[in-house]
């Protein structure tokens, strides 16, 4: 406990702790209006006006102790991932006891977990066909009449929880959140795991993965099983880092089947292989192949739906969601807007322009993909998932904030998206565009202030100027010397050492050759004069 306060302090965590519990309290009673009342509420004074001022309130105080510790932990290189992991868990308490935030997802969840405990298929059945009328009131209009787009290892989950539930649904929701949590706890443990292994600063992973708003709003208080998925694929991710290609793929199967974006990381780990060792082809193909579609079929056995999960739904109904924060819905309404003007049948009318414009993000994300797929090594391999799943999320049918985690959570481990400045920037961002009962903040006429502020981060990403880093100055995250591809910091046994001397780091290919460096003491009398005529080394920190 010590050690916490001296690295982490006591004010920022604090101040954290408050706005998580000012965020999860007033929810209480900003959503009792909904058709179930949550198992608690703290009865606070003011009216609804009130709450909503005092639930973001806790938002922002969430995103500023966030970013304050952030700033304590540059100056603390002695900081160990499970001092931040003791903070997060901290953070998400009141959050996982609350209620569902920012989207009614997880009673979609529990319904069509209900619908496979009913026997029924949930893949041929929407939630509709229950007779559960008090679930079906709480469940979003637009998925009451759709089958379920998930994978059947979390539509298994879902069921167990129905069957154990009964007709409490908010037990039922309650306990939906216990497999996001363990989604948070592999996050947890292997987000840090793969930043050592690509030589990246594990506190720095753990801070933008496991802390950021992004993760602990979204995903614990608002419940969403992309935390499952992305614990399971970042641990697969990190078992092929260390060459177990294999473990991996059988662990980014599984969380296909949680959630079907997670099968990019296949994809992306078959290559690395293959690239790693040509001359073995066939037998990583079939190797490969036999695990992923065990893992498939296993799932669909156990869960007694069969093949019946790969289906058409697993594309289409995330597609029945229109929102302004969907770059192609976004530029297909701004555009039918340059030549019409607004009215009551904006949607109808601007649906020509969204299907060529949601073609043209798919083929933007293909042509993505496969450079990504050209590139990818062992070395880049989070890197390049990650940013393979921004683009499938930003170019995807919908654009819910939450979506950007799949991709996050992976270029949290990579120490040149450690150093840039627009990330911690989007995990803030996101924390706002979407109100705590669901409602987008930006409804569709208002897109072309959408595409303003796409069309705005887009040319800061582009014009920023890249960070220097000069030897002998204290760097981006509090470590002397140069942050080189390879990271700053040698770890041994979980514990930091500052590295005093940076060595000379040559590239070859896709390795990087260390060349040792012995550490020479300067006189200090001759400091000066020795550092007016020698060369500054310098690191440039990619966007």
């Amino acid at each position: 406990m010590r050690a916490l306060r001296s690295h982490t302090g006591l004010a920022w965590p604090s101040v954290g702790l408050i706005g998580s519990l000012l965020a999860a309290t007033s929810a209480t009673r900003l959503l009792a209006q909904r058709p179930l009342r949550w198992w608690w509420q703290l009865s606070l004074p003011g009216g609804h006006g009130v709450q909503w001022h005092l639930f973001w309130a806790g938002v922002t105080l969430l995103c500023l102790a966030w970013l304050g510790l952030g700033w304590r932990l540059r100056r603390q290189p002695e900081a160990r991932p499970a001092e931040l992991v003791l903070v997060a868990a901290v953070w998400a308490a009141p959050l996982a006891l609350g209620p569902a935030l920012f989207s009614l997802d997880m009673y979609s969840y529990l319904a069509q977990g209900a619908v496979l405990a009913h026997g029924l298929n949930p893949y041929h059945t929407a939630p509709q066909a229950l007779h559960d009328a008090r679930l079906l009131a709480a469940v979003s209009p637009t998925w009451q009449h759709t089958t379920t787009p998930y994978g059947p290892l979390f539509v298994g989950l879902a069921s167990l929880v129905a069957m154990l539930a009964g007709s409490h649904v908010t037990l039922g929701v309650a306990l939906l959140r216990l497999p996001e949590l363990l989604g948070l706890g592999l996050l947890a443990r292997f987000v840090p795991r793969l930043a050592r292994a690509l030589g990246a600063d594990p506190v720095r992973a753990t801070w933008l993965a496991v802390l950021s708003p992004l993760t602990l709003l979204y995903l614990v208080g608002g419940g969403h099983n992309d935390a499952l998925m992305a614990g399971l694929m970042v641990a697969g991710v990190t078992l092929a880092t260390e060459r177990r290609p294999l473990a991996g793929i059988a662990l980014c199967a599984l969380a296909a089947t949680v959630k079907l974006p997670a099968a990019a990381a296949i994809v992306m780990i078959g290559i690395c292989w293959l690239r790693a060792e040509p001359a073995r082809w066939r037998w990583i193909v079939a190797a490969g192949g036999l695990t992923v579609g065990a893992v498939a079929l296993a799932a669909g056995a156990v869960t007694g739906v069969g093949a019946s999960w790969v289906s058409g739904s697993l594309f289409s109904t995330p597609a029945s969601a229109r929102i302004a924060l969907t770059p192609s819905t976004a530029v297909s309404v701004s555009l039918w807007e340059l030549t019409h003007h607004f009215g009551t049948g904006v949607e109808q009318a601007a649906a020509s322009w969204e299907n060529a414009a949601t073609l043209a993000a798919f083929a933007l994300v293909g042509v993505v993909a496969v450079a990504l797929c050209l590139r990818v090594r062992y070395p880049s391999l989070a890197r390049c998932t990650g940013w393979a799943l921004i683009a499938a999320a930003l170019g995807g049918p919908a654009a819910w904030p939450w979506y950007l985690s799949w991709g996050v959570v992976l270029l949290a481990t990579d120490a040149r998206a450690q150093r840039s400045r627009w990330l911690p920037a989007v995990l803030v961002v996101c924390a706002f565009p979407v109100m705590v009962g669901g409602q987008v903040a930006f409804a569709l006429p208002h897109a072309p202030v959408v595409v303003a502020a796409y069309a705005m981060a887009l040319a800061v990403a582009a014009l920023a100027p890249r960070v220097t880093v000069v030897t002998g100055v204290r760097g981006a995250w509090g470590v002397r010397g140069v942050r080189g591809a390879q990271g700053a910091r040698r770890w041994r046994g979980g514990r930091t050492s500052p590295v005093r001397q940076p060595a000379n780091r040559v590239a070859q290919g896709d390795a990087t050759v260390t060349v040792a460096r012995r550490h020479v003491p300067v006189p200090a009398m001759t400091h000066a004069s020795a550092s007016d005529s020698s060369p500054i080394a310098t690191s440039e920190a990619g966007g």
